[in-house]
């Protein structure tokens, strides 16, 4: 079973990604990893890769098309794919498909996690963590035990990154309702899309996923 897990910046795709790896023994392929671990490879491709993001120009299309073929090679034909950020555009829809078909794989579902923007907003721009062990807080539905000391290692010391303000999120979210929401039409038209309540709980969520999976939503 392929999917592709859409939602704007936050939503929580990486998060429900990596249940589906855990819960499923499904593969999360995600285009920022794969643009990574190309760029450390000796291959041919990785050195394009290396050279364009060096150029600082983006990478196209076809690069990431190359890549997500050459990933789906190594993959078996029994393990489900979790396609996470990607694609982005109607042009890269229209490319998986095509890969996908090469594959003998085909898209089970669609799974949109549908958000509040506001309350998005909230929950990206309080976030913060433990800046010794990485212990995730936020400033309304997460703040440590004891004010200003972490509850697992008693650090004194927190960070927030530096993106996750309001501008920044709502711009990327503009960006998002741009580009990738027209997309879901073209899913919707091969009934593939599936929605779910984004903002619930991580073990709701999930759920939710699960459910859509094992064809009860």
């Amino acid at each position: 079973m392929d999917i592709i897990l859409l939602g704007p910046p936050g939503a929580g795709k990486g998060t429900q990604a990596e249940r589906l790896v855990a819960d499923h023994g499904m593969v999360q392929i995600s285009t920022g990893d794969m643009l990574r671990e190309a760029r450390r490879s000796e291959s041919d491709l990785g050195r394009q890769v290396a050279a364009v993001m060096d150029s600082g120009a983006l990478v196209s299309d076809q690069i990431v098309s190359d890549l997500i073929d050459h990933k789906l090679s190594t993959i078996s034909a029994g393990q489900g794919v979790i396609f996470d950020g990607y694609p982005r555009t109607l042009a890269q829809a229209q490319s998986l498909e095509i890969i996908l078909a090469a594959h003998g794989r085909s898209l089970s579902f669609v799974v949109e996690l549908a958000v509040d923007e506001n309350a998005l907003v909230e929950r990206i721009t309080g976030r913060f963590t433990c800046a010794k062990c990485s212990t995730p807080y936020h400033d309304r539905f997460k703040r440590p035990k004891v004010e200003g000391i972490c509850d697992v290692c008693g650090s004194h010391e927190f960070v927030r990154r530096s993106d996750d303000n309001e501008a920044t999120v709502r711009t990327r979210m503009a960006e998002y309702r741009a580009k990738t929401a027209p997309i879901l039409p073209y899913y919707e038209a091969r009934r593939l899309v599936r929605r779910v309540d984004g903002m619930a709980l991580v073990d709701a969520v999930a759920a939710a996923i699960d459910a859509v999976l094992g064809g009860r939503a």
